[in-house]
This record gives structure tokens, sequence and C-alpha cells, in this order.
């Protein structure tokens, strides 16, 4: 059974219970009304008359021969008020009645019940409703019921009132209820409906389907529109963790596939140098010229060295693939207030010393001075190594300049080279791990992780990188900072 029809059911329960207890009250009030006056009154004829019996039953047990000269007095008064009267003698089993009565008469309780028979009973003689009040006359001197006196009226237009009472009552109540199941089980299906929605829509997602399809509501901020924008914000949600996880495997994938390519060329260089060495100092060779001692260890030499290029740049490559698995675990630097000054003055000075054909050149440094910000040193001089190994890289003559500025609460540092440059639609790729702008893997030397991993070391210290460039006139890479207090002297 669904909810809707749980809901109506127990609406139109509490309903019907609701006007059970309005019908009955309204029968019991004008039942009450409707026959209040007929009662009285017959309560009122009952008294008189059974008070002047009891006077003739002093003199005369037998009553009933005296009922005519009591009746004749309020005959007139009985008729017009449609009073009919009845006495009844259980010794002599006779019964005398109003004239009204004709030959009509009231059924008579049995003897052996006549004491216990006063009150009210309902009774029909010659197709007329009767509402009759029985009196038990008893004879004081043996205290002997003897007698019956029946005082009633006709209540054909009071039943009748009744009756159409009662059948209103019960077509008005089965109409309320007919209408209101109805409309009932139209708002229970209106406000289930965004349910409805909501199942369809986790329908979707365990089978699924696109992620991007939302639960349209523009009903009121209740519980239902609350569940529906938690359903939605929930959808949005889970959307973006699917596309995340996706985004990640194809990264991944793509990750596998150029750290594979990245490898496969040095290990092929080691591989082929160490097959020329076996075959160059083969005892009994083939297909070789003879060459003489020297030239065997010049060749020697000069394969050694391809080996332990090729071994250095793939222990680059491992290295800058352990940093950025750190970054992808999550794993956090820890950050310390750090002074900027003898930190940049110190990679100044030890860049001059890198491989490099262009010239290089540092200034307006000073500015840094007495500059803090939160970071960690080994990781901020390995990002500047990493913007300093790449402009000298990408700039074969020219020059390459470090300085700095400070600026609203941030501190810029800016690497600087008259290199070939880049096409400015590379620039939002460059940061993407084996991204090479020069769209070739052999033409220059490294991992094509550099720039991944000093983007990762700058968003750890809460900060941001502008790359201005041109082509075949250089880039320029400006590093910001947030700026710290100094911290206090000890």
């Amino acid at each position: 059974m669904s909810i809707r029809l749980r809901l109506t059911l127990w609406y139109s329960g509490l309903l019907a219970a609701v006007l059970l207890l309005f019908g009955s009250v309204i029968y019991a009030l004008v039942h009450y009304y409707a026959y209040e006056d007929v009662e009285s009154e017959i309560l009122t004829q009952t008294k008189s008359i059974s008070q002047r019996i009891s006077a003739v039953l002093v003199r005369n047990p037998d009553f009933t021969e005296e009922l005519n000269l009591i009746l004749p007095e309020k005959a007139n008064q009985l008729a017009d008020l449609q009073i009919y009267v009845q006495l009844y003698n259980y010794t002599s089993d006779r019964a005398v009645a109003s004239d009204n009565l004709r030959d009509y008469r009231f059924s008579v309780p049995d003897f052996s019940k006549a004491g216990t028979s006063e009150g009210w009973a309902r009774m029909t003689v010659d197709n007329s409703p009767f509402l009759v009040y029985q009196f038990p006359l008893v004879l004081q001197s043996t205290d002997q019921v003897i007698g019956m006196l029946q005082v009633g009226t006709i209540t054909a237009s009071e039943d009748r009132l009744m009756d159409r009472l009662l059948l209103i009552l019960i077509y008005v109540s089965i109409i309320t209820l007919i209408l209101a199941m109805s409309v009932g089980l139209f708002l229970a299906r209106k406000s289930m409906r965004p349910l409805v929605h909501i199942i369809d829509a986790a329908d979707g997602i365990q089978s699924g389907n696109d992620l991007s399809i939302r639960i349209e509501y523009n009903g009121p901020n209740d519980e239902i529109g609350k569940l529906i924008t938690t359903v939605n914000n929930m959808l949005a949600r889970t959307e973006g963790f699917f596309k995340e996880l996706e985004d990640a495997y194809a990264a991944q994938r793509r990750f596998v596939s150029d750290a594979s390519h990245e490898l496969r060329t040095p290990l092929t260089t080691i591989r082929g140098n160490t097959d020329f060495l076996k075959k160059l100092w083969d005892p009994d060779p083939e297909d070789r010229k003879p060459l003489t001692d020297e030239m065997k260890e010049q060749m020697t030499l000069e394969a050694i060295e391809d080996i332990a290029d090729e071994g250095r740049r793939m222990s680059r490559l491992v290295n800058d693939m352990l940093s950025l698995a750190r970054a992808d675990t999550g794993q956090t630097i820890d950050l310390n207030p750090t002074p900027l000054s003898i930190l940049v003055k110190d990679v100044a000075r030890r860049a001059q010393h890198l491989p490099r054909t262009a010239e290089w050149k540092y200034s307006d440094l000073e500015v840094l001075n007495g500059a803090y910000v939160l970071g960690n040193k080994d990781y901020l001089q390995q990002m500047l190594f990493i913007f300093i190994e790449n402009a000298f890289k990408y700039t074969p003559e020219g020059v390459v300049t470090l300085d700095a500025v400070v600026y609203n609460g941030q501190v810029g540092l800016r690497i600087s080279d008259t290199g070939i440059g880049m096409d400015k639609n590379e620039v939002p790729y460059i940061f993407d791990r084996f991204y090479r702008a020069d769209e070739s893997r052999g033409i220059t030397k490294g991992t094509g992780l550099g720039l991944s991993i000093a983007k990762w070391i700058i968003e750890e210290h809460n900060g941001s990188v502008e790359v201005v460039t041109k082509l075949g006139e250089g880039t320029t890479f400006i590093v910001w900072l947030p700026l710290e207090l100094a911290p206090p002297l000890e």
C-alpha cells in the first residue's frame, strides 16, 4: 500500500470518526427537543390521572368502573392534546380506554413484569406509532399491583423528523467522506509527486544514468522542499565526485602512459649502450673492424657517460614522480614563518652554477629584507630552482632574471627569460604533468613534471602564479605568496 493511500485512509478514518461523533450529537439534541414537550405533557397527564385513580382505589378496587367517571372530565382536554389513555385491571382482566382510542388497545405487560414496567414504551396501533408511559397501579393495603395506567400520544411527525434527519446525516456523511477521500487522494498524490521524482532520480543513479539531472520543485520550503534541496545537493556532490574520479582515473592512465614513455627512452639508451659495450669487448668479434685499445677505451667512456646521464635522468624522474605521488595522497607541507631574503639570495647565488648558456641576473632583492612567509624553506627553494632551470632550458641565448616585488600584502618572486617563449593557448596546460610547450619529448631535456611540482608547492603555501609569455620573446613567471608577520624575538 502506497504512502499516499495510507495517508488518505488515515485522514478519511479520522474524518469519519468526527462525522460520527458530530452526527450523534446532532441526532441526540434534535431527538431531545423533538420529544421533550410530548413527554412532558404525557407525564403531566399521567400524574393527574394516577392521583384520581389512587383515590378511587381506596373505595373500590375494581377501579375500571370509575374510569368512565374520570375520563369524561378530561375528554375534551385529552382530545385537544391528542393524549390517549388506557386503564387495565389485572384482577378482572378488563381494560377501558379514552374515546379517541376507539376500538384499539395498547398492549399490556404481563402481570409478572407489571411491577417493573414503569417507564416509556413504544407501540404501534393501527399502523400509527405511539409513545406510551406505563404506570403500575398498586393497592396500598396489600402492596400488590392490580392494574396498569397507560398514557400515550401519536409520534408520527416526530418519528418522520428523526428518520429524515438520520438519512440526511448518513447521506451527508457519505458524500463528505467520498469528497474528502477524493480530494485527499489528489492532494496526497500532488504532495508525494516530488518524492516520486526523488525515487526516479535514485533509480537513475542506481542504473548509472546521467547524474546531471536535478529534481524540479517550485513548492514551499517545507520538509519535502528541504528534502529535495538536500537530494539535489547530494546529486551535485555525487556528480562532482564521479567527475573527479573519472578525471583522476584519466589522469592516472595518462600519467602511467607518460611515465612509461619517459622511462622507456633512458632504459632503451642504457640497454643499447650495454649491448654496445658487450660487443665492443667481445674477445671473438665476427663482423667488426679491428680497433685499437685507445679507440675502445674512448668508446667505452662515451657509453658509460651516456649510461650515467640516463641514470641521473631516471633518478630525477623518479624523485619528481615521488613528489607528485605525495601530493596526490594529500600529504601536506609543514609551514613555519620563513625569512625570504636569505632564502632567495641563497637560491640566486647557487643558480649561477647550474648548467646554462644564458646570462644569469638577479636584482631588487633588497625589498625582501624583513619579509616573512608561512612556508617551508626546502620546498620554496625547490620551487624556485624549478622555474630557474626551466628558464635556462628554454633560453639557449639571452638573459634569465630573478627579482622581487611587494604589493598589497603579498610578495611576488619574478623569474623572467628572453627565450623561445610559448603560445598563449598553451599556458593553461603547462602545469599538467609531462606537458611540454615545444610538443617534442626529445628536443628539450627534462621530465615534464617540474612545473606540476612547482604548482603543488605554491598551492600548499596558499599562493598563486602568473604567467606572461609571447612566442619568440620569452616568458615571465610571478609567484605570489602571502606575507606573514615576523615571529617575536626570543
